[in-house]
C-alpha cells in the first residue's frame, strides 16, 4: 500500500530585489498562481470550472476547483487541493538581484499534464512578478526529490521540459519491519488539528493519527489509485492506546491577506515537539508520509509540516 506524489524543487533567481515576510513565504508564492494557472489551462471562453464542459479533465478544476468535478468522498466539504509549499526556510530573508533561491512543492495528482502546467505557471508567475512588490525573478531549474529530500533529476533547464524521471515518488505504509516505541514528532509550521467541530489545544497522538490516515485516504480517493484499504475505526482504536510522554508546543498568531478578495484570514496554530510511547510500529510511515503532506488545516499555504525522529 502506497502514497505516491511528485516532490518538487524550484530554483530560482533573483532579477530584482525579492523579500519574503516572516511567515509568509508561502503566501508570497501562492501569490496569483491560480490566475495564472487558469489563463494558461483555460480558453478565454471558459465560464468557470463549476460550468465547464470540460471540468473533468481540466488540470485547473481538479487543482484549484476540485469540487467542481465529482463527488467526494463522504464527510469531505472541501476537497483538499493537491499541492503544498516548503518554503519556511525563505521567512525573513531578502535576495539581492543575482542571488538565487528555491522553495520545494509536492503535488498529489501525478497525471503529467498537471506536473507541466505547474512548471510553466511558475514559469510566467516569476516573469509577472513575486511578493507584493511584484519583484521580477527567473526560473532556472526543476528538480525532482529523493525519499530523503535531495535532488536526483532534472525536469526543467534553460526554459524547456524534459522527461520527467523517477517519477512519481511512492512512499510506502507498510508497517515498520522492526518494533517501535517511541517517536518525538516536531510541528515545522503553525499546526491546527482537529476532533469532531473543534481545534484540539495539544497534539494528542489519537487525533494526530487519525487526520494523518484521513488526508493520505481522501488524497488517494481524489487523486490516485483509492482510498486506503484498512479497517478505520480499528486503526484509530489501537491509536488511542499511544501516550503522549512530553508536548512542549507554543502558539503562532499569523495572517494572510486575499489578493483576490482583500479579506484577512487568520493562518497561525502551535508549533512545538511532542514525545509518543506505545506500539508505534504500524504507524511510524503514516507520520513520515505526513511530512511531505502536511497534517490539519490549510496545509495548501504551508502549514501543518512535521518532521519525524
Amino acid at each position: 500500500m502506497h502514497f505516491y506524489l511528485h516532490a518538487l524543487r524550484f530554483c530560482f533567481i533573483a532579477r530584482e530585489e525579492i523579500h519574503f515576510a516572516p511567515g509568509k513565504s508561502a503566501n508570497i508564492l501562492r501569490g496569483a498562481f491560480g490566475t495564472i494557472f487558469r489563463r494558461l489551462a483555460c480558453p478565454p471562453s471558459c465560464p468557470g470550472a463549476r460550468l465547464c464542459d470540460a471540468r473533468a479533465t481540466c488540470a485547473y478544476a481538479r487543482t484549484f476547483e476540485p469540487t467542481a468535478i465529482t463527488p467526494g468522498p463522504s464527510g469531505v466539504h472541501d476537497w483538499p487541493r493537491p499541492f503544498v509549499f516548503r518554503a519556511t526556510h525563505l521567512d525573513g530573508l531578502t535576495f539581492k538581484p543575482g542571488t538565487r533561491f528555491h522553495f520545494d512543492l509536492n503535488l498529489f495528482d501525478t497525471q503529467p499534464d498537471t506536473l507541466t502546467y505547474f512548471i510553466r505557471t511558475f514559469a510566467q508567475l516569476a516573469n509577472e512578478g513575486l511578493s507584493p512588490s511584484r519583484a521580477k525573478v527567473e526560473l532556472i531549474s526543476v528538480a525532482t526529490l529523493s525519499h530523503q529530500g535531495s535532488p536526483c533529476a532534472t525536469v526543467y533547464e534553460s526554459g524547456a521540459i524534459g522527461p520527467c524521471q523517477n517519477l512519481p515518488l511512492a512512499l510506502d505504509l507498510s508497517p515498520a519491519p522492526e518494533p517501535v516505541t517511541h517517536l518525538s514528532v516536531r510541528f515545522v509550521t503553525p499546526t491546527e488539528l482537529k476532533s469532531g467541530e473543534r481545534l484540539t489545544p495539544e497534539p494528542l497522538f489519537s487525533v494526530l493519527a487519525a487526520r494523518i490516515r484521513d488526508r493520505l485516504s481522501t488524497l488517494r480517493q481524489l487523486y490516485g489509485p483509492g482510498p486506503l484499504d484498512i479497517d478505520f475505526r480499528a486503526f484509530g482504536e489501537r491509536a488511542s492506546l499511544v501516550r503522549m510522554t512530553r508536548c512542549a508546543i507554543r502558539d503562532i498568531g499569523l495572517t494572510r491577506r486575499s489578493s483576490r478578495t482583500g479579506q484577512t484570514h487568520p493562518i497561525g496554530g502551535f508549533v512545538g515537539e511532542a514525545d509518543y510511547e506505545g506500539d508505534l510500529a504500524e504507524f511510524q510511515p503514516y507520520l513520515q508520509a505526513a511530512k511531505w503532506t502536511g497534517v490539519g488545516r490549510q496545509t495548501v499555504w504551508g502549514k501543518g509540516e512535521i518532521e519525524l525522529s
